[in-house]
């Protein structure tokens, strides 16, 4: 009769027991008894006989005495695994077998069959093991064929599986070499570099950038395999962390080529200083050629094609943010110094501090303007912008050289920055004290001193902000603008105002506590809440026009996006947190590669892959590469942040002490 031998089914002291049971509870109970001797030692299995009529009853015992521990289990079980050959003894009319155990296996195999081989179970009697994370190695065979009069040498390379195909004349098993194993969070930190090599777009053989997605089983891309400005910011901090600088070259020098095209939407022309949301190489027919010869081109999209048509507000601040970035890690500062470099600069400078109607320092935008590209009422100052405003005139200042006319520009971006810094942190901060002040504004209020400068209603605090708010910790609310206070928490806006230094040390701290405090809202079980909460019910159907796509808890309407990980990652750093990053990074690692690194996740908590989410999301591998990096290395995040500027936090008293009624000094032009 056929025996099937299972190598597992040692049995080890306790807290580590392993327990059997089988799946026919009418079979006879089956007992055997296992014995190894090796080097004088001995290690005695618990007793099985197969016969209910012996009447022999299981005594627990501790076979491996009292210090026994898993690790040793393990080792035996490998010596067992990988270098006994089976011996079969005739005991008190069992049968006992040397460091294996087996058991009846009906109809399995020819009886007159004598070799052993490796199964993958047995067919019907089977014996299940818990509390020990152990995989079972089977073997088929007769109990005759079982031999163990060879001990097992020690330094013998270890073999996967049970080798019955040995050399004539040879009784020792084949050496094989050993592996090393790989770590999960090493596997998934190589695919996320496969697959991000796998999407870069290649233009006239040089590399220029990422594409958005690069789903294989995607039928539909849309733009989704294009080159966009603020998705390839990840991808170009990976890059130039992993020193390979030459496609963030590529890509700035290309993408200030098409700033200067013309732009043109229903018969009107945006200023020049406009960068495009994303570019496309094509190949098209070369003109006036003969001989059909083709041409590979740029393609850019400057927001006439998209959906909505929303012009990339935050395609120029990127840009200026990413060349910084650039030129401070590779100490190329030789780019930024160029004149067609020098040029971009300021015409995008020129295109944010244009004159206007609006009486605030912040920048004026329409709905989807920046990664919130979709109707979702952050038209007006969305703090998202704000933050990347005020990072890029830091950055366009500290690149800009002091040349004719330049002066009066930097001056002018000295002024910009003291504004906006006093504005947003006075204006947009919110924590309990401040919500208690709110709650007790007098509306109505006409005066140069009034408290309640924009006229805000006490009522329009929310509920769930009142229970929401946590005794410690802050955050800047979404957007202000007359008698309209947007208190939806904007993860990418927060974050970016600690590692630009828009907000002060204290609120930057304070907004890692409240995070802290928060972290089952905005990081759950996948990092990062886009904003919190949802728009829900009239809200939704109203603000979004009733949205298929933002429906509560998907997509930019509280959706979680892993891009996020590494502005979370930069903020951590600057303030001193990197344990809050760290416990986010865990927190991602356990899905992004199993889920295929989709662009974002859905539900409250983030528990479901998002519901139009395309998977393997260029920025999302990205997003956790840098995060990776970031903290293995952290004083690489300093090109990226700024420290406080205590020129700017000096000339900060003036928007208090300042005449409202002063006369207006002399009008500066910009080159």
């Amino acid at each position: 009769m056929d025996k099937t031998i299972c190598l597992d089914n040692l049995v080890p002291s306790k807290p580590y027991a392993v327990r059997y049971a089988s799946p026919h509870r009418s079979n006879e109970r089956i007992t055997m008894r296992l014995a190894f001797h090796r080097a004088g030692t001995g290690i005695y299995i618990r007793q099985f006989l197969r016969n209910e009529a012996s009447g022999r009853s299981l005594k627990s015992f501790r076979p491996f005495g009292p210090s026994f521990t898993l690790q040793r289990y393990k080792e035996k079980r490998r010596v067992l695994k990988n270098y006994l050959q089976p011996r079969c003894e005739a005991d008190q009319g069992g049968s006992v077998y040397s460091g294996a155990a087996f058991s009846d296996t009906a109809n399995h195999g020819d009886a007159e069959h004598n070799d052993l081989s490796v199964v993958e179970e047995p067919v019907s009697e089977k014996f299940y093991l818990s509390s020990v994370a152990v995989d079972p190695l089977w073997i088929s065979g007769k109990p005759d064929a079982i031999d163990l009069s060879t001990p097992c040498e020690d330094g013998a390379a270890e073999d996967p599986h049970w080798r019955k195909d040995h050399d004539e004349g040879d009784s020792s098993p084949k050496k094989s070499i050993k592996k090393p194993r790989i770590s999960e969070e090493k596997r998934v930190e190589e695919e996320a570099w496969v697959l991000l090599r796998k999407s870069v777009v290649n233009y006239c053989g040089n590399p220029v950038g990422t594409v958005a997605a690069n789903d294989p089983s995607d039928t539909d891309s849309l733009n989704y395999d294009q080159v966009f400005v603020r998705d390839f910011v990840p991808s170009a901090l990976a890059f130039l962390l992993k020193g390979e600088p030459e496609i963030v070259r590529n890509f700035l020098l290309h993408t200030l080529q098409l700033q200067s095209w013309e732009k043109t939407v229903d018969c009107y022309s945006p200023g020049r200083g406009l960068m495009p949301a994303s570019f496309k190489v094509k190949t098209v027919p070369v003109e006036g050629s003969e001989d059909n010869a083709m041409e590979e081109v740029l393609d850019p999209d400057f927001g006439e094609a998209a959906i909505g048509r929303v012009a990339p507000v935050d395609s120029g601040l990127w840009w200026i943010i990413l060349l910084r970035a650039y030129c401070k890690c590779t100490g190329d500062y030789g780019l930024q110094e160029r004149v067609d470099v020098q040029v971009g600069i300021k015409l995008i400078l020129k295109l944010c501090l244009a004159d206007g109607f609006d009486m605030f320092p912040t920048l004026l935008v329409t709905d989807g303007s920046c990664m919130i590209d979709r109707r979702m009422g952050i038209h007006g100052h969305p703090l998202e912008i704000q933050s990347l405003f005020y990072s890029a005139l830091r950055c366009a200042r500290e690149m800009l050289l002091p040349q004719d006319g330049v002066i009066d520009l930097i001056r002018a971006v000295n002024s910009r920055l003291c504004a906006l810094s006093y504005h947003v942190r006075e204006h947009y901060w919110v924590d309990l004290r401040k919500l208690n002040e709110i709650y007790r504004y007098k509306t109505e209020e006409y005066s140069h001193d009034a408290v309640n400068k924009f006229n805000i209603y006490p009522e329009q605090i929310p509920l769930w902000l009142v229970d929401w708010m946590p005794n410690h910790g802050g955050y800047m609310i979404g957007n202000l603008q007359p008698a309209h206070m947007d208190f939806r928490f904007f993860s990418l806006g927060n974050l970016w105002a600690v590692v630009g230094s828009l907000a002060t040390e204290d609120q930057s701290e304070a907004i890692l506590n409240f995070i802290e405090e928060k972290w089952d809202d905005i990081i759950g079980t996948m990092p990062l809440k886009i904003a919190f909460p949802a728009l829900e019910y009239d809200e939704w159907r109203i603000i979004t026009g009733s949205d298929p796509k933002n429906t509560p808890w998907s997509y930019h309407n509280g959706g979680s996006w892993p891009t996020l990980l590494w502005q979370f990652t930069a903020a951590c750093l600057k303030v001193g947190r990197g344990d809050l990053a760290r416990k986010a990074l865990k927190v991602a690692e356990k899905r992004l590669s199993s889920d295929k690194w989709p662009e974002y996740y859905d539900t409250r908590t983030g528990r479901f892959i998002g519901k139009q989410a395309r998977l393997f999301q260029t920025w999302s591998i990205a997003g956790y590469l840098v995060a990776k990096m970031l903290l293995e290395d952290p004083d690489a995040v300093n090109i990226l942040t700024f420290e406080e500027d205590l020129t700017l936090l000096e000339a900060m008293s003036c928007p208090i002490d300042s005449n409202p009624r002063r006369k207006r000094s002399k009008k500066v032009h910009m080159v």
